[in-house]
């Protein structure tokens, strides 16, 4: 997948200006696809030279003028044709995983630390995906909603950035509750051997 698909899939959301779609970039779509705003300008550029998408110019007072991009018919067809492709699976590359299978011959602190901010990261992230929910909720249940909504899209993909960030705490409560029995048991067989080479010094 490139950024290109991310963007058009995110202009069905309607009329859009780059500073409206790094917002949503920020709060939604980060879940499964990261973007720098310059990123996002540089693809949007490229978007339009392409036919896939088309801009206005909005005049605006004491502010600079913004561009607003809409879908064209192309941009449309290009997601279809997209959407029909079967999706590569998906690549991991996780640090924080290398460091937690080197931590029996590592610094196991300093990766209890790293999985300590991995779940303040995934916890943060759950507070602004679940405030994102409550607004396309709007006061409804998730079955009225379901039912109700024109676009189903964004709500799945969210659905899916919640289940992975509770994942993330999940996992990482399990991992620094098995490194602390750990450092407890060595620490107790510690004791008990400086117990006995002094059972067998004073024998």
């Amino acid at each position: 997948m490139s950024l290109k698909h991310a963007v058009l899939a995110a202009l069905l959301e309607g009329e859009a200006s780059g500073y409206d779609l790094a917002k949503l970039f920020d709060v939604s779509v980060a879940n499964f696809w990261a973007a720098t705003p310059q990123q996002l300008y540089r693809e949007l550029d490229r978007l339009s030279e392409a036919g896939l998408i088309t801009a206005r110019v909005v005049q605006q007072e004491r502010r600079p003028n913004k561009r607003m991009f809409t879908l064209t018919d192309a941009g449309h067809q290009d997601l279809i044709t997209y959407t029909a492709h079967t999706p590569k699976p998906t690549a991991v590359r996780d640090e924080l995983m290398v460091q937690v299978q080197a931590c029996d011959e590592g610094d196991t602190a300093a990766v209890r630390e790293h999985v300590r901010e991995r779940m303040e990261t995934a916890r943060a992230k759950l507070a602004r995906y679940e405030r994102l929910r409550e607004r396309l909720l709007d006061g409804l249940d998730e079955a009225a909603y379901l039912a109700r909504t024109e676009r189903v899209g964004p709500y799945l993909t969210l659905m899916r950035g919640i289940a992975f960030e509770e994942e993330n705490v999940r996992w990482g409560e399990r991992v620094l509750a098995v490194l602390a029995e750990r450092q407890e048991r060595q620490a107790r067989r510690a004791r008990e051997e400086q117990q006995e080479r002094r059972h067998v010094a004073h024998g």
